[in-house]
């Protein structure tokens, strides 16, 4: 009976990887190799790839510096509010980015805030900043979550001892703190680029998917499957499957060579630090 439940999994592990394989294989077998070049070297896919990297290299810097303190605090920290904080973090991850976009284009626009921001000249709703808010949104609880994740398998015993050596309380979470959780941190960034580059929804409905201005990659896809121009819209998702697959790609090594550093003695790892 094991042996069989055993073939199962495995015959569906396959079934499913097979499956997701050929879909993702008819997109590079689908178009002609000219037709996907054509689309690569037109201007509304320079556009919008550099506006993709742009906008989701921004969002990330701003993401990773917000999400590493607050997940610390969730981890070492007892506050009032602290389990509803973290379900309201995780909140976005739970429901459909098209319900994040309205969230915040109702926060943003004809409110005290967004007249507030547009009072001191700064428009979020259908602007390029409006791509950085909506991606910022979408990815910062992925990425607290992992650091939270990683914070939380650091033994604070590292942190204690650093304190009776001497060091302040920041001074021991950029010296000891910070460097046991680099490659944690360093797959949050990954996974939280990503995520930028893929967010759809919420910068459909904040930004806006106007040609050539607030054109992200997804809504790119978007736009031209709405035109019938179906290869620049395969290009996309090609464009789109690449950069996803090497940040996975970069997340599994990274997680494969914190699960080898892990068999290592923590003394050592903390005298490297002190050091």
């Amino acid at each position: 009976m094991q042996l069989k439940f055993r073939h199962f999994c495995i015959i569906l592990s396959l079934i499913f990887t097979f499956s997701l394989i050929v879909a993702i294989a008819s997109l590079f077998i689908v178009p002609s190799p000219s037709e996907i070049i054509d689309s690569m070297r037109s201007a509304e896919m320079i556009y919008s790839l550099k506006l993709t990297l742009i906008t989701s290299s921004i969002s990330t810097v701003i993401v990773i510096f917000t999400a590493i303190p607050m997940s610390y605090a969730l981890s070492r920290y007892s506050f009032w509010g602290k389990s509803i904080v973290k379900s309201i973090i995780d909140l976005p991850m739970a429901f459909p980015e098209l319900v994040l976009g309205l969230a915040l284009l109702l926060l943003f626009g004809k409110t005290a805030i967004g007249s507030a921001l547009s009072y001191v000249g700064i428009n979020i709703v259908f602007t390029k900043l409006g791509i950085v808010v909506a991606q910022v949104f979408t990815a910062l609880p992925f990425a607290t979550r992992i650091a939270y994740t990683t914070f939380e398998s650091i033994n604070p015993r590292y942190e204690l001892v650093s304190r009776t050596l001497g060091y302040g309380e920041f001074e021991t979470f950029k010296n000891v703190t910070l460097p046991l959780a680099k490659d944690g941190i360093l797959a949050s960034t990954i996974i939280t680029f990503a995520r930028c580059v893929g967010a759809f929804g919420a910068v459909l409905i904040l930004a806006g998917g106007s040609y050539m201005n607030t054109e992200v990659l997804p809504v790119t896809l978007y736009l031209n499957i709405s035109y019938g121009n179906i290869g620049m819209a395969i290009t996309s998702g090609i464009v789109l499957i690449i950069v996803s697959f090497i940040a996975i790609y970069a997340f599994e090594k990274l997680e494969g060579a914190k699960n080898v550093s892990k068999n290592r003695k923590p003394e050592h790892r903390f005298r490297r630090v002190q050091t």
